[in-house]
């Protein structure tokens, strides 16, 4: 799954490659950490 990582009043919005929300986060590192749980469950 390829996903695309924005910057967005403050905090990072995670979408899938087709333009999908998928969570929010504080920090890029908290939204990659999540990305990568999402892909391994």
């Amino acid at each position: 799954m390829t996903a695309q990582f924005k910057y967005v009043a403050g905090h990072v919005e995670v979408y899938s490659a087709a333009g999908e929300f998928l969570f929010s986060a504080d920090t890029m590192q908290e939204a990659w950490e999540d990305y990568r749980d999402e892909v391994s469950a």
